[in-house]
């Protein structure tokens, strides 16, 4: 199997398709590159439109993506879901980079208390895959996977020290297609072309507009001699960043970290002169971290993943609104990971579980639109993979990920149901879906109540080792007050309530906050184990019993819980959920 050239964004070259392609996979890749564009959110009408592709085919593509989980249907719009991604994950996980230099590139941000990024080259352009940022008025919107072009970038030019004729070829035609970079959404566009009187009264000297990037090949040179890389307010005034590759122990470019600032903190050349030698010694130790680093599992795959088992009993019971070649060509994608980096067409096959026949009809396809290298007989995964889904949903948060679940938790029990963290001694709701009730819970996101006294505070509190608990009820009016007559107070009692809530899992709490108020809840966990929130379900004591609740709610509770959690495991692989 050769190569193909994929067009890149913008270039009017259009590579010829395989016979053995297939078509469903093809168009489903279109509409969750539609989806990424639209920020994770669209209308099917207003995928219609974007895709080109015809209704009846946009929905049974969108119907298949929600039976696999990656994209969510609410009424007429198609969502982005979580799950999808695995599909980002799988290249992440593969490259190892995130894992081995994140911890590099956070503390490095923590020291210059600036923003650092690690960045990728993907054909003419760069993507982000890891981002350590800083909480400010002015902060950076780029996200992991956002894909920029090299020549408006710190990184671009060190990348393009390694480029070939080829290479240069692809960019000017590039170039010349897309003058003003619409091909990169993540980025504005470029303005009009300057005029003689503009470049005269640009303060800076800086050429923008159109002009931006036309001094590439120079900067690369200087790149190549220098050994680092400036963006001097090339993607947009006020912002500069210093780049230094981080070189593989081969002596090739495995990423570049970058820092970022803008320019009421440091003009450009004073980002180098200030930050440059000890951005260097960060990136020495990213390299020592690379040459040490034990070598990832054998590719081993596990066995058929009863991905084929799946595919067909959804095809029996959707019909022909589910795309079974779709599902296939995308699962193939996940196969890959840390120690699977390459793949033979064999290996792909046992691990999905696929015929061979399929195996490389979707490994022809993904090839073919760029998400996949082969050579030698060997696959890869590209950069190009984050493109599907992950900027949009790298900075989902833990109520982002909660929202749909609880509602259909809601919807199933019909009782109000809440997510809450942990606040010191208090717990904060951060997302809630309310049931439509004369007599119903009403409690706000934001709302802070005594974590003690909550069924979602000691579902929390039971996964510390030391909580902190209230003092037991004194009869001194100065002392603390219980919140109802039935609030536990004795000084005993608190930790074996919790020893009581770590045995089985779940807490009730019955009239202890407000009298009536009844609620039960269960944690949800990160990938580590750790508890980082709480979901509940509360209602008048009236309708149902403590009984009714453990044998009626639980289960649901449970299960929502799970599901959460599934999503938050995946959301959270190489980052930080936050509200996590």
């Amino acid at each position: 199997m050769s190569p193909n050239v994929t067009a890149a964004p913008g270039s009017t070259a259009v590579p010829a398709v395989p016979a053995e392609a297939v078509a469903p996979l093809t168009r489903g890749i279109t509409v969750l590159r539609r989806l990424t564009e639209a920020d994770g959110t669209a209308g099917l009408s207003s995928l219609e439109r974007a895709s080109g592709l015809a209704r009846s085919t946009v929905d049974r593509i969108t119907a298949t993506l929600a039976r696999m989980g990656y994209v969510r249907l609410d009424g007429r719009d198609a969502v982005l879901a979580p799950r999808l991604m695995e599909l980002g994950n799988a290249y992440l996980a593969a490259l190892r980079l995130p894992k081995l230099l994140h911890a590099h590139a956070d503390a490095l941000a923590d020291e210059l208390d600036e923003s650092v990024s690690l960045a990728v080259g993907d054909r003419d352009g760069i993507r982000f895959i890891h981002q350590a940022t800083r909480r400010r008025a002015m902060s950076l919107s780029f996200r992991i996977g956002d894909l920029l072009p090299a020549e408006r970038t710190a990184p671009g030019p060190l990348f393009a020290t390694e480029w070939g004729a080829a290479e240069w070829q692809r960019w000017r035609e590039r170039r010349a297609a897309d003058p003003e970079d619409r091909g990169f959404p993540a980025v504005p566009a470029r303005s009009r072309p300057l005029e003689d009187d503009d470049r005269a009264e640009e303060s800076s000297g800086r050429r923008r507009g159109v002009t931006l990037g036309d001094d590439f090949e120079e900067r690369t040179a200087a790149a190549r001699e220098q050994g680092w890389a400036l963006d001097d307010q090339l993607i947009e005034p006020g912002l500069v960043a210093l780049a230094v590759p981080v070189r593989d122990p081969d002596g090739r470019i495995a990423c570049v970290v970058s820092v970022v600032s803008h320019t009421s903190r440091h003009t450009a050349a004073g980002l180098r002169d200030a930050l440059l030698p000890r951005l260097r010694t960060s990136v020495a130790a990213m390299e020592r971290e690379l040459r040490e680093a034990p070598p990832a599992e054998p590719a081993t795959p596990a066995g058929p993943s009863g991905l084929a088992a799946w595919t067909g009993a959804s095809k029996q019971e959707l019909g022909r609104e589910f795309v079974e070649s779709l599902a296939r060509g995308l699962t193939v994608i996940t196969c890959f990971g840390e120690g699977r980096a390459e793949l033979t067409l064999t290996e792909v096959a046992r691990a999905t579980g696929l015929a061979r026949a399929t195996a490389r009809r979707a490994l022809i396809t993904l090839e073919h639109l760029g998400y996949v290298t082969a050579q030698g007989g060997v696959f890869r995964l590209t950069p190009r993979v984050l493109g599907l889904g992950f900027p949009a949903l790298s900075r989902t948060t833990l109520p982002d990920v909660a929202a749909p679940h609880l509602a259909a938790l809601s919807q199933r029990v019909r009782e109000s149901a809440s997510l809450a963290v942990l606040a010191g001694d208090e717990i904060r709701y951060t997302a809630r879906f309310t049931t439509s009730r004369v007599m119903s819970v009403h409690i706000t996101v934001g709302t802070r109540l005594p974590a003690y006294a909550t069924s979602l505070g000691r579902a929390m509190l039971a996964d510390l080792p030391e909580p902190h608990l209230p003092e037991p009820h004194l009869p001194d009016p100065s002392g603390p007050v219980a919140p109802t007559p039935r609030t536990v107070t004795d000084p005993e009692e608190p930790r074996v309530v919790l020893d009581r809530v770590r045995r089985d899992g779940y807490a009730l709490v019955d009239g202890e906050l407000e009298e009536g108020l009844r609620s039960i809840a269960v944690p949800v966990r990160e990938r580590g184990g750790r508890v980082v929130a709480a979901v509940n379900v509360a209602m008048h004591s009236s309708r149902r019993t403590p009984e009714e609740c453990v044998e009626e709610v639980l289960p649901e509770l449970f299960a929502a819980a799970s599901r959460i959690e599934a999503d938050l495991h995946i959301a959270g692989r190489f980052r930080q959920v936050p509200g996590a």
